[in-house]
């Protein structure tokens, strides 16, 4: 080969090289869901992940909702789960003797500690750094498909139309949110190639609201009120440090293979 040509091969690769990254580069700005890699760390709930729903202040329900996995709220009294026996395929928690007779179980240490790696798995997720997606459309995420990675807002996300998680069965999605989620009636989130429910944190500082009939996908960390409007789903888990209320809803506990 020429010495001529030999020079120029390495710049061409180069130059093809640097075509490439560059274009990734602006499918990230763009929010596409091809520019992330396969995502953080996921989050360990540690005992927490024995719960579907776990609160700190109650769960009202307008019923009949229906809950498969466990149940629990710590410190307040047992009273405040106000789901009944038959409305929870799980087992059901109270730190005294009270709660939905007659299949609350008083258990007050194993809730206590539940409570305590919840509030850890909150501040794992919140205090992340170097996020991949900063602001991302500026919090309106509604018909993006997102790729693994670690997102976060310091306003409001909301979710006026449906979105897509695309990823494989070992991607992790972390979104940390300042303000308040929000999603709109008949919503749905949806999860594509593989990606599980198990493997998506939502961090929020303020209050999360699923809309009636909307479709939620992942591990709910809410500093406050978790509100599930009239016959929203949820695969899932609604972690509150407050309250959850319930309107005819479905909350499944995912997969953890």
């Amino acid at each position: 080969m020429p010495s001529a040509c030999r020079k120029q091969t390495p710049t061409l690769l180069h130059m093809m090289k640097n075509k490439y990254l560059t274009g990734i580069a602006l499918l990230a700005v763009a929010g596409s869901a091809f520019a992330a890699g396969p995502g953080p760390a996921p989050v360990n709930l540690r005992s927490a992940g024995d719960f579907a729903i776990l609160t700190k202040s109650g769960i009202t329900d307008v019923p009949a909702s229906a809950v498969t996995g466990d149940v629990g709220t710590s410190p307040i009294t047992g009273a405040a789960d106000l789901l009944t026996c038959t409305e929870v395929k799980g087992l059901v928690f109270s730190v005294n003797a009270a709660g939905p007779e007659p299949c609350y179980i008083k258990n007050p240490t194993k809730l206590t500690a539940a409570v305590l790696d919840m509030e850890t798995a909150y501040e794992d997720a919140a205090g992340r750094s170097r996020p991949d997606f900063t602001e991302l459309k500026r919090g309106d995420i509604g018909g993006l498909t997102l790729a693994p990675g670690l997102y976060k807002w310091s306003t409001t996300v909301s979710i006026p139309t449906d979105v897509t998680l695309s990823g494989s069965s070992n991607d992790v999605w972390i979104f940390q949110i300042a303000g308040n989620l929000k999603e709109s009636n008949g919503v749905s989130i949806h999860l594509k190639g593989g990606a599980q429910a198990k493997n998506v944190f939502w961090q929020v500082a303020g209050l999360s609201m699923l809309g009636t009939t909307s479709n939620f996908e992942g591990i709910l960390l809410c500093k406050t009120l978790i509100a599930v409007q009239t016959h929203a789903t949820v695969n899932g888990r609604l972690f509150s440090q407050t309250a959850v209320t319930l309107e005819m809803n479905k909350v499944t506990e995912p997969t953890t293979r």
